[in-house]
């Protein structure tokens, strides 16, 4: 039993251990923020734009200041000591930056754009109070897509601009120009994958109290990245580091990247609660979350491919426009699109082309997936196109074009995001592919197809795979120390939200100890605990917080070995060993000492007393793992369905994933990370979708109006796993948080595609793919006779 593997200190790393968390979870003991006890809080409420573009020509708090409960107002021009530029994640030599404030100024860029908070008594108090601010606009035009941005003449989002395009950036690799034009054949499309946002059950929330003894400032933040907001705050602030405390809650509903971002609400009610020398408390209502949460997705894809008779591909031609929103939060994800396109695949020539346009809807960034859904879509698609101009097979063609897993470590030829070449580490496409296919009864299902379609039924089979991208730089930290209590206690830098972090780094502490892990405990996200860390994002913290415990583990055994040798007075060089929470000769159990005792010698010493002579004074390590480049986790999807022509309802048949992420830490779990990304990508593929008008107005405020996938949509899974170590870091792992999702939309709708094949080819180029899209395309179909 795990169970028992988990008590005696075997090996725990492979092993399907229970979350630690689940227990507080299901009993409604979770620790998130609003469960704070802050009593004494006041609660704030921010003013939001009402304009997708306007320049602010005054702002009278007047009547809201006369609200009973009302202890302070603040406008952009009332913080201005503190309205610097917030940070971008990634940028780029060649952009065109504007900067993004705390709070607006002159004019707002966006609906959902924070003007102005009321801090009061609570929060039904400051609302009434924002509701009695009045903002003198002045309405200007607005663009509400790349389209519009790129338009001749069109208006700038911000004044100044030489256009709207944030930033242009090409990469090549080989010839592409020659080989499209001796290519036998060559195919182009245009395909649109449009906005949808984080959506987690708690929305963002930050509260703080400024110590005015101590001169510390101490945040609450459900963010995914502490020791970012943190270093934010003190450069904001002009204050050291070390004053600013910022805690991520152990429990946080959900990140999927929005809360990796900082925001002005981050900057701004720390510093209203400094100013009023009053504890103060934010958490963000879902309307808000709706228009002022960053969002992800929106990319028009024009590509091309070149290909020959046999359906090898020749060349890969791709440019595409990113909606990088009102402002650049970070350039990571078209980044991350740039140079996710080829997949799999062997492509000897290569032209990925970005232009990131501003508009003027929320800033875009992360959202779980963070730019491969789009680039995988795009590709996945164009190979199914191949495989029907040929007459081909689609997972055929897919087949003869994938790299060989003996080709590792393949140089795509492209720069990837964290600065690296792209450099695949580790994998088995082919291994995958044929996984999907054995389950997915890929032939077979290819004849009940063509027997459906004799009855008038339209079944279809979509197939995709894809290459992520993940354990990034720069570096992860972990401390270990062994209490006075006679504990281990594990401190990660990274914030987790829903991984199990106290779970998992205890596996993987247990194993570099020889601990069992009842004596292992973990905690995260404190910037007062670990000086150092970057944060839970990209699916790195397994391949870079990983290693870091596994090495500050090991150190702080090899310190406890040592001082029990002195203690028990045996020969220096004895192995020694764990027994259960005593430590001592491994061929000699009668003699050991416990952690406790250990540590009381060690840790806490007799007062003036000389310590032992050998024994290591204060048993506590840490590392920081800095991994040579990112390493490069693969799957592929399989999926039947069966399509309605008349009312365009898909009914999913069938689904299987196959996933390698490099070693498997945590099986349970790491089925847990991809079954809650497919579900993520299933409301991506075929749900959810954020509409705004040619004003810029957002249209989708609610769940009334925006369609989020519920246990109910999401179908059952046959999820396999293969582990292709990585060569980068010692555990071998790879990043598993966002393979589930990345396929999803692009094997939906080459499933979709290939069950309508029969009514004309009807083609569905805009995702997600919805019954009215599906009945359009069908229309279209028969209307131009494809």
């Amino acid at each position: 039993m795990d169970t028992v593997r988990e008590a005696t200190g075997q090996k725990m790393v492979g092993t399907r251990v229970a979350r630690r968390e689940d227990k507080r979870l299901l009993l409604g003991q979770g620790r998130f923020l609003d469960d704070l006890d802050m009593s004494d809080a006041y609660e704030a409420a921010f003013l939001r734009s009402a304009h997708g573009h306007a320049r602010i020509l005054g702002i009278d708090v007047t009547a809201a200041r006369r609200v009973p409960g009302v202890i302070g107002i603040f406008t952009g021009e009332d913080i201005r000591p503190m309205m610097k530029p917030l940070p971008a994640k990634v940028a780029h030599p060649k952009l065109q930056d504007f900067p993004r404030l705390p709070m607006a100024l002159d004019a707002v860029h966006y609906v959902g754009e924070p003007v102005a908070v009321v801090v009061a008594e609570n929060r039904y108090i400051a609302e009434d109070a924002v509701e009695l601010i009045e903002v003198d606009y002045e309405v200007l035009p607005a663009i509400a897509s790349t389209a519009a941005a790129l338009a001749p003449g069109a208006p700038l989002v911000h004044a100044g601009a030489r256009d709207n395009i944030a930033v242009h950036v090409v990469q090549e690799a080989g010839d592409p120009a020659t080989a499209f034009a001796v290519a036998p054949h060559v195919l182009e499309e245009t395909y649109r994958i449009t906005r949808g946002g984080g959506h987690s059950m708690e929305c963002r929330a930050v509260a703080a109290r400024y110590d005015t003894v101590t001169r510390q400032l101490v945040v609450w933040d459900s963010t995914q990245a502490p020791h970012y907001a943190r270093n934010a705050l003190a450069n904001l602030y002009d204050m050291p580091e070390d004053d600013v405390r910022l805690i991520a809650p152990p429990d946080v509903g959900g990140g999927f990247g929005p809360k990796a971002q900082f925001y002005g609400e981050e900057a701004v009610v720390p510093w209203v609660a400094m100013q009023l020398r009053v504890p103060v408390k934010w958490v963000e209502d879902r309307r808000e979350n709706f228009v002022s949460a960053m969002m992800e997705r929106t990319q028009t894809h024009r590509i091309r491919v070149a290909f020959d008779d046999d359906g090898l591909l020749l060349g890969l031609h791709d440019v595409f426009e990113h909606d990088q929103g009102a402002y650049v939060a970070g350039l990571q994800v078209p980044m991350i699109t740039l140079t996710t396109v080829p997949g799999q695949y062997k492509i000897p020539n290569i032209h990925t082309e970005l232009y990131s346009c501003y508009t003027n809807m929320v800033p875009t960034s992360s959202v779980r997936g963070a730019g491969r859904p789009q680039a995988v879509a795009a590709m996945e698609r164009m190979m199914d196109r191949v495989a029907e101009r040929l007459g081909l097979d689609p997972a055929e063609v897919r087949r003869r074009n994938l790299i060989q897993p003996e080709e590792m470590p393949y140089r795509v030829g492209l720069i990837f995001r964290d600065g690296s070449p792209l450099t695949y580490d580790s994998g088995d496409f082919p291994r995958l592919l044929a996984g999907v296919r054995e389950r997915l009864g890929y032939d077979d299902q290819r004849a009940r197809q063509a027997e459906m379609r004799a009855e008038g039924r339209f079944l279809g089979i979509g197939i995709a795979c894809y290459v992520e991208g993940c354990g990034l730089g720069p570096y992860e930290g972990a401390k270990a120390r062994l209490t006075n209590g006679g504990e281990v206690l594990l401190t990660l830098a990274a914030a987790p939200q829903g991984q199990g972090y106290e779970t998992v780094y205890a596996q993987i502490a247990s194993d570099a100890m020889g601990l069992a892990m009842p004596h292992i405990r973990v905690t995260t996200g404190d910037t007062g605990r670990i000086p150092f860390g970057q944060g839970t994002f990209a699916s790195r913290i397994t391949a870079t917080a990983g290693p870091a415990v596994h090495q500050a583990a090991e150190e702080l055994r090899d310190l406890i070995f040592t001082a029990a040798t002195v203690m028990l007075k045996v020969p220096v060089g004895t192995e020694m060993a764990f027994a259960d929470d005593r430590v001592g000769p491994r061929d000699d159990p009668s003699r050991s000492v416990t952690l406790r005792e250990v540590s009381q010698v060690a840790n806490v010493g007799r007062h003036g007393i000389t310590m032992l002579r050998g024994v290591p004074a204060g048993l506590e390590t840490s590392s920081y793992f800095a991994p040579e480049r990112a390493a490069y986790a693969s799957g592929a999807h399989g999926v039947v369905l069966e399509v309605d022509p008349e009312t365009g309802q898909v009914s999913i048949d069938k689904y299987v994933i196959g996933h390698d992420c490099g070693t498997v830490i945590n099986p349970m779990l790491v089925d847990g990370q991809v079954l809650g990304g497919f579900a993520h990508g299933i409301g991506n593929a075929m749900y959810e979708e954020q509409f705004y008008d040619e004003a810029a107005q957002p249209q989708t405020t609610s769940y009334l109006d925006f369609a989020l996938a519920s246990a109910l949509e999401v179908p059952p899974v046959e999820l396999f796993h293969i582990q292709s170590p990585s060569p980068l870091n010692p555990l071998g792992a790879k990043g598993a948080g966002e393979g589930g999702t990345i396929p999803a939309p692009a094997a939906i709708a080459n499933a979709v595609e290939d069950a309508l094949r029969p009514l004309g080819s009807p083609r569905i180029t805009d995702m997600p793919v919805t019954p009215p899209k599906i009945v359009a395309a069908i229309r279209r179909a028969r209307t131009e006779g494809h």
